[in-house]
Protein backbone atom coordinates (compact mmCIF):
# COMPACT_ATOMS: atom_id res chain seq x y z
CA UNK A 1 0.00 0.00 0.00
CA UNK A 2 1.36 3.27 -0.96
CA UNK A 3 1.54 5.82 1.81
CA UNK A 4 0.55 9.31 1.00
CA UNK A 5 3.44 11.54 0.09
CA UNK A 6 4.22 13.82 2.94
CA UNK A 7 4.87 17.44 1.95
CA UNK A 8 3.76 16.93 -1.62
CA UNK A 9 1.59 20.12 -1.31
CA UNK A 10 2.96 23.43 -0.04
CA UNK A 11 1.59 24.66 3.28
CA UNK A 12 -0.20 28.06 3.26
CA UNK A 13 2.08 30.94 4.16
CA UNK A 14 1.36 32.55 7.50
CA UNK A 15 -0.36 35.94 7.52
CA UNK A 16 2.13 38.72 7.81
CA UNK A 17 2.12 40.35 11.19
CA UNK A 18 1.15 43.99 10.90
CA UNK A 19 3.09 46.15 13.21
CA UNK A 20 1.00 48.79 14.93
CA UNK A 21 2.59 52.16 14.81
CA UNK A 22 2.50 53.97 18.10
CA UNK A 23 -0.24 56.63 18.11
CA UNK A 24 0.89 60.18 18.31
CA UNK A 25 0.00 61.90 21.54
CA UNK A 26 -2.80 64.47 21.16
CA UNK A 27 -1.45 67.96 20.83
CA UNK A 28 -2.73 70.21 23.61
CA UNK A 29 -4.91 73.12 22.52
CA UNK A 30 -2.94 76.31 22.25
CA UNK A 31 -3.89 79.53 24.00
CA UNK A 32 -4.84 81.08 20.68
CA UNK A 33 -7.14 78.19 19.78
CA UNK A 34 -8.86 78.48 23.16
CA UNK A 35 -9.29 82.23 22.73
CA UNK A 36 -10.58 81.73 19.19
CA UNK A 37 -13.21 79.24 20.42
CA UNK A 38 -14.32 81.66 23.13
CA UNK A 39 -14.44 84.49 20.60
CA UNK A 40 -16.69 82.47 18.28
CA UNK A 41 -19.04 81.71 21.17
CA UNK A 42 -19.13 85.39 22.22
CA UNK A 43 -19.81 86.55 18.68
CA UNK A 44 -22.62 83.99 18.38
CA UNK A 45 -24.18 85.12 21.66
CA UNK A 46 -23.86 88.77 20.63
CA UNK A 47 -25.52 88.11 17.27
CA UNK A 48 -28.40 86.24 18.92
CA UNK A 49 -28.85 88.98 21.52
CA UNK A 50 -28.69 91.74 18.91
CA UNK A 51 -30.78 90.26 16.13
CA UNK A 52 -32.87 87.35 17.47
CA UNK A 53 -33.72 87.33 21.17
CA UNK A 54 -32.91 89.08 24.42
CA UNK A 55 -33.77 88.28 28.03
CA UNK A 56 -35.25 90.93 30.28
CA UNK A 57 -37.03 91.15 33.63
CA UNK A 58 -40.29 93.00 34.34
CA UNK A 59 -39.60 95.25 37.36
CA UNK A 60 -42.99 96.96 37.78
CA UNK A 61 -46.65 96.01 37.91
CA UNK A 62 -47.89 98.17 35.04
CA UNK A 63 -48.75 95.11 32.90
CA UNK A 64 -50.44 93.00 35.58
CA UNK A 65 -52.13 90.63 35.39
CA UNK A 66 -50.86 89.82 31.89
CA UNK A 67 -47.19 90.08 32.91
CA UNK A 68 -46.23 89.99 36.58
CA UNK A 69 -43.48 91.75 38.49
CA UNK A 70 -40.50 89.40 38.47
CA UNK A 71 -41.38 87.68 35.20
CA UNK A 72 -38.20 87.00 33.21
CA UNK A 73 -39.11 86.97 29.54
CA UNK A 74 -37.43 86.41 26.20
CA UNK A 75 -37.98 89.16 23.65
CA UNK A 76 -38.30 88.36 19.96
CA UNK A 77 -36.17 91.11 18.37
CA UNK A 78 -36.20 89.81 14.81
CA UNK A 79 -39.81 90.76 14.10
CA UNK A 80 -39.48 94.54 14.11
CA UNK A 81 -36.11 95.00 12.41
CA UNK A 82 -33.22 95.03 14.90
CA UNK A 83 -30.68 97.82 14.62
CA UNK A 84 -27.07 97.15 13.65
CA UNK A 85 -24.90 98.01 16.67
CA UNK A 86 -23.45 101.55 16.73
CA UNK A 87 -25.35 102.52 13.54
CA UNK A 88 -28.74 103.85 12.57
CA UNK A 89 -29.22 100.99 10.08
CA UNK A 90 -32.08 98.56 10.77
CA UNK A 91 -32.84 95.20 9.24
CA UNK A 92 -36.19 95.21 7.38
CA UNK A 93 -38.99 94.20 9.80
CA UNK A 94 -40.79 90.90 9.41
CA UNK A 95 -44.01 92.13 11.02
CA UNK A 96 -45.97 95.34 11.28
CA UNK A 97 -47.01 96.56 14.71
CA UNK A 98 -50.75 96.23 15.26
CA UNK A 99 -53.11 97.65 17.83
CA UNK A 100 -53.19 95.65 21.09
CA UNK A 101 -49.78 94.04 20.46
CA UNK A 102 -47.47 93.92 23.48
CA UNK A 103 -44.12 95.51 22.65
CA UNK A 104 -40.83 96.20 24.40
CA UNK A 105 -39.29 99.59 23.64
CA UNK A 106 -36.73 102.13 24.73
CA UNK A 107 -38.38 104.64 27.05
CA UNK A 108 -38.49 107.90 25.05
CA UNK A 109 -37.63 110.04 28.08
CA UNK A 110 -34.64 107.83 29.00
CA UNK A 111 -33.65 105.41 26.20
CA UNK A 112 -31.38 103.42 28.53
CA UNK A 113 -34.53 102.04 30.21
CA UNK A 114 -36.63 99.27 28.63
CA UNK A 115 -40.43 99.40 28.95
CA UNK A 116 -43.08 96.80 28.06
CA UNK A 117 -46.58 98.09 27.27
CA UNK A 118 -49.56 97.35 25.05
CA UNK A 119 -50.11 99.27 21.80
CA UNK A 120 -53.43 101.11 21.87
CA UNK A 121 -53.08 103.43 18.89
CA UNK A 122 -50.83 103.56 15.81
CA UNK A 123 -50.11 106.46 13.48
CA UNK A 124 -53.34 108.07 12.27
CA UNK A 125 -55.51 106.76 15.12
CA UNK A 126 -57.58 108.94 17.43
CA UNK A 127 -57.48 107.97 21.12
CA UNK A 128 -59.90 109.07 23.79
CA UNK A 129 -60.58 107.75 27.31
CA UNK A 130 -63.92 108.31 29.01
CA UNK A 131 -64.28 107.14 32.62
CA UNK A 132 -61.44 104.61 32.12
CA UNK A 133 -62.92 103.22 28.88
CA UNK A 134 -60.79 103.57 25.75
CA UNK A 135 -62.50 104.98 22.66
CA UNK A 136 -60.41 104.28 19.54
CA UNK A 137 -61.38 106.02 16.31
CA UNK A 138 -64.83 106.71 17.73
CA UNK A 139 -65.55 103.13 18.89
CA UNK A 140 -65.14 101.52 22.35
CA UNK A 141 -62.14 99.20 22.43
CA UNK A 142 -62.73 95.64 23.67
CA UNK A 143 -60.03 95.01 26.31
CA UNK A 144 -60.50 91.74 28.24
CA UNK A 145 -56.91 91.96 29.52
CA UNK A 146 -57.35 95.22 31.46
CA UNK A 147 -57.08 95.33 35.26
CA UNK A 148 -58.54 98.18 37.31
CA UNK A 149 -57.81 99.05 40.93
CA UNK A 150 -60.26 100.51 43.48
CA UNK A 151 -58.79 104.00 43.21
CA UNK A 152 -60.85 107.21 43.12
CA UNK A 153 -61.25 108.87 39.76
CA UNK A 154 -58.24 110.88 38.61
CA UNK A 155 -58.25 113.26 35.65
CA UNK A 156 -55.73 112.59 32.88
CA UNK A 157 -55.49 108.94 33.95
CA UNK A 158 -59.20 108.11 33.69
CA UNK A 159 -60.40 110.82 31.28
CA UNK A 160 -58.05 111.62 28.41
CA UNK A 161 -57.02 113.87 26.77
CA UNK A 162 -57.39 116.45 29.51
CA UNK A 163 -58.55 120.01 29.11
CA UNK A 164 -55.88 122.61 28.45
CA UNK A 165 -56.63 124.27 31.78
CA UNK A 166 -55.96 120.99 33.58
CA UNK A 167 -52.60 120.60 31.83
CA UNK A 168 -51.52 123.94 33.23
CA UNK A 169 -52.33 122.96 36.82
CA UNK A 170 -51.79 119.18 36.88
CA UNK A 171 -49.27 118.36 39.64
CA UNK A 172 -45.99 116.95 38.39
CA UNK A 173 -45.78 114.51 41.30
CA UNK A 174 -48.62 112.51 39.71
CA UNK A 175 -46.30 111.57 36.86
CA UNK A 176 -46.99 114.06 34.05
CA UNK A 177 -43.81 114.81 32.12
CA UNK A 178 -43.42 118.60 31.70
CA UNK A 179 -42.19 118.29 28.10
CA UNK A 180 -45.24 116.18 27.18
CA UNK A 181 -47.54 118.67 28.89
CA UNK A 182 -46.19 121.36 26.56
CA UNK A 183 -46.43 119.23 23.39
CA UNK A 184 -49.76 117.49 24.03
CA UNK A 185 -52.07 120.42 23.08
CA UNK A 186 -50.74 120.26 19.50
CA UNK A 187 -52.25 116.76 19.10
CA UNK A 188 -55.59 117.36 20.84
CA UNK A 189 -58.68 117.91 18.70
CA UNK A 190 -62.40 117.77 19.42
CA UNK A 191 -62.56 114.01 18.83
CA UNK A 192 -59.51 113.09 20.94
CA UNK A 193 -55.74 112.79 20.78
CA UNK A 194 -54.38 112.24 17.26
CA UNK A 195 -51.42 109.85 17.01
CA UNK A 196 -48.90 111.13 14.43
CA UNK A 197 -47.45 108.83 11.73
CA UNK A 198 -44.40 106.91 12.86
CA UNK A 199 -45.46 106.85 16.51
CA UNK A 200 -47.41 104.64 18.93
CA UNK A 201 -49.73 105.38 21.83
CA UNK A 202 -49.15 102.71 24.51
CA UNK A 203 -50.69 101.87 27.87
CA UNK A 204 -50.20 99.31 30.61
CA UNK A 205 -52.81 96.61 31.23
CA UNK A 206 -52.85 97.58 34.91
CA UNK A 207 -54.57 100.77 33.88
CA UNK A 208 -54.65 102.54 37.25
CA UNK A 209 -50.99 101.83 38.05
CA UNK A 210 -49.17 102.56 34.81
CA UNK A 211 -47.13 105.55 33.72
CA UNK A 212 -47.54 105.38 29.96
CA UNK A 213 -48.35 107.51 26.92
CA UNK A 214 -50.95 109.39 28.91
CA UNK A 215 -48.18 110.79 31.11
CA UNK A 216 -45.07 111.01 28.90
CA UNK A 217 -46.20 110.85 25.28
CA UNK A 218 -45.79 108.82 22.12
CA UNK A 219 -43.30 106.05 21.37
CA UNK A 220 -41.32 106.43 18.12
CA UNK A 221 -41.45 103.27 16.01
CA UNK A 222 -37.65 103.25 15.95
CA UNK A 223 -37.64 102.77 19.74
CA UNK A 224 -39.43 99.41 19.52
CA UNK A 225 -37.04 96.54 20.34
CA UNK A 226 -39.27 93.48 20.10
CA UNK A 227 -42.17 91.65 21.69
CA UNK A 228 -42.19 89.24 24.64
CA UNK A 229 -42.26 85.57 23.64
CA UNK A 230 -42.58 83.60 26.86
CA UNK A 231 -41.64 83.52 30.54
CA UNK A 232 -38.54 81.44 31.22
CA UNK A 233 -38.49 82.17 34.97
CA UNK A 234 -40.73 84.06 37.36
CA UNK A 235 -39.77 85.06 40.88
CA UNK A 236 -42.17 86.53 43.43
CA UNK A 237 -39.88 88.81 45.44
CA UNK A 238 -40.99 89.49 49.04
CA UNK A 239 -40.59 93.18 48.24
CA UNK A 240 -41.38 93.88 44.56
CA UNK A 241 -39.49 97.19 44.73
CA UNK A 242 -36.25 95.21 45.08
CA UNK A 243 -36.29 94.69 41.30
CA UNK A 244 -35.55 98.41 40.98
CA UNK A 245 -32.67 98.44 43.46
CA UNK A 246 -30.08 101.03 42.42
CA UNK A 247 -27.05 100.67 44.66
CA UNK A 248 -24.60 97.76 44.59
CA UNK A 249 -25.30 96.97 48.25
CA UNK A 250 -29.05 96.73 47.57
CA UNK A 251 -28.46 94.53 44.54
CA UNK A 252 -26.17 92.16 46.45
CA UNK A 253 -28.67 91.93 49.29
CA UNK A 254 -31.46 91.15 46.83
CA UNK A 255 -29.38 88.55 45.00
CA UNK A 256 -28.65 86.81 48.30
CA UNK A 257 -32.38 86.83 49.05
CA UNK A 258 -33.11 85.20 45.67
CA UNK A 259 -30.61 82.40 46.37
CA UNK A 260 -32.10 81.77 49.79
CA UNK A 261 -35.74 81.86 48.63
CA UNK A 262 -35.33 80.47 45.10
CA UNK A 263 -37.45 77.34 45.54
CA UNK A 264 -40.15 78.88 47.70
CA UNK A 265 -40.70 82.09 45.71
CA UNK A 266 -40.29 80.85 42.14
CA UNK A 267 -43.63 80.85 40.33
CA UNK A 268 -43.16 77.46 38.68
CA UNK A 269 -46.59 77.56 37.00
CA UNK A 270 -45.59 80.60 34.93
CA UNK A 271 -42.62 78.89 33.28
CA UNK A 272 -43.33 78.76 29.55
CA UNK A 273 -46.22 81.21 29.75
CA UNK A 274 -46.74 82.89 26.36
CA UNK A 275 -48.40 86.18 25.46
Amino acid sequence: MESPEIGSQPLPAPDPVTEEKPSKPERPETVWETLRSLLIVLVGVLCIRTFVAEATVIPTGSMESTILVGDHVFLNKLLYGPRLPYTSIRIPPLKQIHRQDIVAFRYPVNPSVMFVKRVIGVGGDVVKIENKRVILNGKPLFEPYVQFLPYPNQPLRDDFPPSLSLLETYPAYLGLDPAWARKMPGFIHDDGLHVPPGYLFVMGDNRDNSLDSRFWGFVPLENVVGEPLFVYWSYDAPNPKDWQADTLAERLKFDASIIWNFLRHTRWSRTGQTF
